[in-house]
This record gives structure tokens, C-alpha cells and sequence, in this order.
């Protein structure tokens, strides 16, 4: 009689790419919508145009994420389950509601905000121009149903920016996902991404130059990647000192891997350049947008797909590759070249230098 006996078994990743994409995209969106609202909804002095441009960033972002979330179903004509199906205890089935709320939101804020700029786009005769007064429908500044707008928008936000950390959070198999501390980095690295984001758009409008806005940007990247590291202090000390035991096992699963301390290595010289550049060099724009949205990435990317190589039950570790198909890089492309056509698509109607135009009162 011959014995065979079961040391390990190898499991596929079950959050893809997609997953990550998702994620990165959904909390660069709600990010800039945070960012918008002190020019837009406020109007701040000094802040109108990084909040047009956080605006726009919002609505691209937020109508490309859902796509990579219904991608990351492997079969997206099921989507419809999470409805027909409801499971009360589940954050993805809430999810499912959650994010319509959002975007909605978003797409009738945004129409609110941006129909005076449509108008006087409209008006000047340039390209689109029938779109643009089409789509202003009058172009007035409407401050009340911006209000009840952004109030939903915030709604929408809030559940989204929840359910997106407390759904990895809940996964008490992976001691690397379950702690409250991922909810907040993920929020703080959003908001952080979506400065730089603001940053690489506003390197294209008229106000590239204005070093108030590019400071105002800077200090904002700044002030995010020192909440994120100082949460990421908080989560090593409690591991170290044993006062949380699921933070401890977290560590201790993922500090012999190589690939671990390198991430961790990169990741703190990489905040440390983003830090003094911040401070020292806030007209880096180009490179301080690049290393915040790199930052925000790294750390979707290090929990999702890093976090998916431990294994739930056996020693040692998995081994990903990143496919070059639709599930691996040409998913992660494909996903690009739909924010891009997003992007040229809204600009066209609004083009960015209207966006970026400031004037003395509101500089």
C-alpha cells in the first residue's frame, strides 16, 4: 500500500490585477473629490484650480475603477448577483450599492461645478463648443444643489473609502489584511496619490508655474506620506512589542522573505526622496506626482498580491508572476488606456487649460 501524504498545496491568486487596479483607481477618485472641495464647493482662495483639476481627476478615476472591479469578477455579465442574491454580512454585496451612491454623486457634483466653465466654453466658440452648451444646460452657478450634491458625493465617499479597507480588513486568515490600521493607509495614501495626480495634470495647464499652487500640492504629498509612515511605524512597533498578536504573526510571516524587506527598504527611501522633495523642491511637480502615485500603488499592490504569496496554511511562500495576458500586464494596460480615453474625452469637452485659468481673486 502506497502513502501519500499532502505537505502543501500551491492556490492561484484570487485577487488579480484587476483587484489592485480597482482599488488604486476608487481611492485616487474619492482622494481628489476630497481636494475639490475646498475650491470648488468653498472656494478658497489659492485653491480653485488645484480643485478643478482634483475634480477632473476624480471623474476619470471613478468611472474607470468600476470597470477593473467588474473585470476582477472573471465573468463581469455577474454583477447583477450581488443584487439578485443581497448577503447583508458580506462588504462586497454592500459594496455593490455603495459605489453607484459615489459616483452618482460625483457625476451630478461635478455637472454642477463645471457648468458655468461649459458655458463660457460654449460661448467662446471653441472646439465642442455645441457639446459644451448642450451639456451646461444654461450654465448657471447653482450653490444649492451644489451643496446637496457634494452632501451625497461625501455619502457615497465615506461608504466607499469603508467598505474598500474593512472588506480586506474582515479576512482574519490573512493576519498580514486583519488590522484596523488598513483602513486608515489606505485612505491616507489615497488622498496622497491624488495630490500627485493634481500635481502631473496641473504640469500641463497655465498654472504650472504658480508656485503657490505647487506648494499648496507639495505639502499636501508631504503631510500624507508622514501620516502614512507614521502609521506604518504604529503597526511595526505594535508587532515588535507583542501587545497585538495578529500584528506580531504578520510579521513574523513576512519578515524572513527578501522581497519583503526589499519592499520595505524601497519604500522608505522612496518616502524619504518624496519628503525632501516635498519640502526642499515643491516645484518638482512632475517627479513628486510620480512618487506619490507610486507610493499609493506600492502599497495596493505589496497587500493585495504580496499579502496573497503567504500562504493561509504550510511553510513558506507562493510565487506570482505577472501574467502578460488580460488577467497580468494586459489588464493593467488595457485599464490605462481606458483612463486615458477618459480623460481625452472630458477634456475635449472642458479642455485643461480652462481648468487651470486662475485669476487675481482667486489666487
Amino acid at each position: 500500500m502506497n502513502i501519500v501524504e499532502t505537505v502543501n498545496v500551491t492556490r492561484e491568486v484570487a485577487w488579480l490585477p484587476w483587484a489592485v487596479q480597482y482599488f488604486f483607481l476608487i481611492g485616487l477618485s474619492y482622494g481628489a473629490w476630497l481636494l475639490s472641495l475646498p475650491g470648488v464647493l468653498w472656494r478658497k482662495p489659492g485653491w480653485v484650480v488645484i480643485s478643478r483639476l482634483a475634480l477632473l481627476a476624480a471623474l476619470v478615476c471613478g468611472l474607470s475603477a468600476p470597470v477593473a472591479l467588474l473585470a476582477d469578477l472573471h465573468q463581469p455579465g455577474r454583477f447583477w448577483h450581488f443584487y439578485a442574491y443581497f448577503t447583508s454580512t458580506s462588504w462586497m454585496s454592500w459594496g455593490a450599492f455603495f459605489i453607484p451612491i459615489y459616483v452618482t454623486g460625483l457625476l451630478l457634483y461635478g455637472w454642477l461645478a463645471f457648468r458655468p466653465l461649459l458655458a463660457q466654453h460654449a460661448e467662446e466658440g471653441g472646439r465642442f463648443a455645441t457639446v459644451a452648451r448642450w451639456v451646461a444646460l444654461g450654465g448657471h452657478d447653482s450653490r444649492g444643489p451644489l451643496w446637496a450634491a457634494a452632501a451625497l458625493t461625501f455619502v457615497g465617499a465615506a461608504l466607499v473609502a469603508l467598505y474598500t479597507g474593512v472588506e480586506v480588513m474582515v479576512v482574519r486568515a490573512r493576519p498580514l489584511w486583519h488590522t484596523p490600521l488598513l483602513p486608515v493607509q489606505f485612505f491616507i495614501t489615497a488622498v496622497g496619490g491624488a495630490a500627485g495626480l493634481v500635481m502631473l495634470l496641473n504640469r500641463f495647464g497655465p498654472s504650472r508655474n504658480e508656485l503657490g499652487v505647487q506648494r499648496r500640492l507639495a505639502y499636501t504629498v508631504a503631510l500624507c506620506q508622514t501620516l502614512a509612515l507614521a502609521i506604518g511605524g504604529l503597526w511595526l512597533a505594535l508587532a515588535l512589542s507583542g501587545m497585538a498578536p495578529v500584528h506580531a504573526e504578520a510579521l513574523a510571516q513576512v519578515a524572513a522573505a527578501p522581497n519583503w524587506r526589499l519592499a520595505a527598504a524601497w519604500a522608505t527611501a522612496t518616502t524619504a526622496l518624496t519628503l525632501w522633495l516635498a519640502w526642499k523642491r515643491p516645484q518638482s511637480g512632475l517627479l513628486l506626482g510620480l512618487l506619490a502615485l507610486h507610493s499609493t500603488w506600492m502599497v495596493r499592490w505589496s497587500i493585495f498580491i504580496g499579502g496573497q504569496e503567504v500562504p493561509k496554511t504550510g511553510a513558506g511562500y507562493y510565487s506570482y508572476q505577472l501574467p502578460l495576458g488580460p488577467e497580468g500586464l494586459l489588464g493593467i494596460v488595457g485599464t490605462a488606456g481606458l483612463w486615458i480615453f477618459l480623460f481625452i474625452v472630458l477634456t475635449y469637452v472642458l479642455p485643461l487649460d480652462r481648468l487651470g485659468r486662475t485669476s487675481h481673486s482667486q489666487a
